[in-house]
């Protein structure tokens, strides 16, 4: 990948709202220019969307959680995500290597609000768990240098 891409993929990772104007200023390139490099880029799969990051604590979710689950029957299907999928305060499903199978990301509004959803991942994927609270968050989702 040209350096250059690597420049536009890192300037929409710090903002996705930059306008191509912008970009083309950073870059060097000319608008039309950058239109096409980030439109290629998007075609290829190096950007696969756009968001908005909110603030969970706003939006009455200032809990953050990480739940690890552990299949209790080992010769179950391993469904896990599609189990799980209509559990609104699921943010994030990960497979992870280790003891446990998969490392779920969770907010939710209290810690007996946490202790509603640990019971429902439990019921729905018939899984152990084990999780750890965030205190704080100094930074998340950074863009790669």
């Amino acid at each position: 990948m040209e350096t250059t891409d690597r420049l536009i993929l890192s300037l929409l990772a710090t903002d996705g709202r930059m306008s191509f104007t912008d970009l083309g200023k950073a870059t060097g390139l000319s608008t039309s220019a950058v239109h096409q490099r980030v439109k290629r880029l998007e075609s290829r799969g190096l950007i696969q969307g756009y968001a908005a990051l909110v603030d969970h604590e706003q939006l009455g979710r200032p809990l953050t959680a990480f739940i690890s689950i552990t299949p209790i029957d080992a010769s179950q299907p391993d469904d896990y995500p599609e189990r799980l999928i209509d559990i609104p305060e699921i943010e994030a499903c990960w497979s992870v290597a280790g003891e446990e199978s998969y490392i779920l990301k969770i907010r939710v509004a209290t810690p007996r609000a946490l202790e509603d959803l640990l019971g429902r991942v439990r019921s729905a994927a018939n899984v152990s768990t084990r999780t750890t609270i965030v205190l704080s968050t100094p930074y998340e989702n950074r863009p790669l240098g």
